[in-house]
């Protein structure tokens, strides 16, 4: 090694040997390298297994409660090294993105087919009207959507706003009635306070429902023929395993 570097390393005489000073740089300097290397190894083993890592999701639905909330919640549990990176968009963008490797996985709402992509339906929750604390109706057990044929509705463009404002559209399309609809380029707790503020009413699901939102007061819809349903959308060409134990956890942890 000396030859190869062309530094002496070790002085030597009768009563043994010791480092040179350049000896005593070149093995600190190296035993870093090692210790860096080490973890460099130990990390990727980790990445490898599952258990360290990044898995980047996407979200349709305000996560503090319900049963991504509970899933979000035991995984961090089960793989505290893993970075969760969240995107809240378009469930449309979402998608693309999960295609083309930049998301890992979309929870989406009213999951169907998709092509070129996993899906799988894994809970569903009921709906309900949120409006104003100083409406007639904030305490009422319930609505139908016929008492809702006046109401100005609020929805986002971004996020589950697209297909909140489809599915408005076909419930008073089914009664023979017009439904008002304003699109909002605002993040939903912008679109809440709105609500609070007695702009109008908006649809939710019920983890937006658990959320105290001042002004805001959710009414569940008596009439709606079945709870929306949500699920995973994931890429077949994604084998992380940190992806892996995600979706195994979701799958012992579903409801429909």
């Amino acid at each position: 090694m000396e030859e190869e570097l062309g530094i002496t390393i070790f002085e030597r005489n009768t009563r043994g040997v010791r480092l040179t000073e350049a000896g005593k740089n070149f093995v600190a300097r190296v035993a870093v390298g090692i210790e860096q290397i080490d973890h460099a190894v130990k990390t990727a083993a980790m990445i490898q297994s599952g258990k360290a890592g990044r898995i980047r999701i996407a979200v349709p639905t305000p996560i503090l409660a319900g049963f991504l909330s509970e899933l979000l919640y035991s995984y961090r549990r089960g793989w505290p090294d893993i970075e969760i990176e969240f995107f809240d968009g378009r469930a449309r963008e979402a998608i693309s993105r999960v295609r083309e490797g930049r998301l890992d996985v979309a929870f989406v709402a009213a999951v169907t087919e998709v092509p070129d992509c996993h899906s799988r339906p894994l809970w569903a929750e009921p709906l309900f009207i949120a409006v104003a604390q100083s409406d007639p109706r904030a305490h009422k057990n319930g609505l139908s959507w016929s008492d809702l044929r006046d109401d100005l509705f609020l929805v986002r463009y971004e996020g589950t706003g697209p297909q909140a404002h489809e599915h408005i559209a076909r419930r008073f399309g089914e009664r023979g009635l017009q439904a008002k609809v304003q699109r909002c380029d605002v993040d939903r707790c912008t679109l809440l306070s709105m609500v609070g503020a007695d702009y109008g009413v908006t649809l939710v699901s019920e983890a937006t429902s658990k959320i105290v939102v001042a002004g805001v007061a959710f009414v569940p819809i008596v009439d709606e023929p079945e709870p929306i349903s949500f699920g995973a959308v994931w890429s077949p060409h994604n084998g992380g395993n940190a992806l892996r134990g995600l979706l195994d956890l979701a799958r012992k942890r579903a409801t429909i």
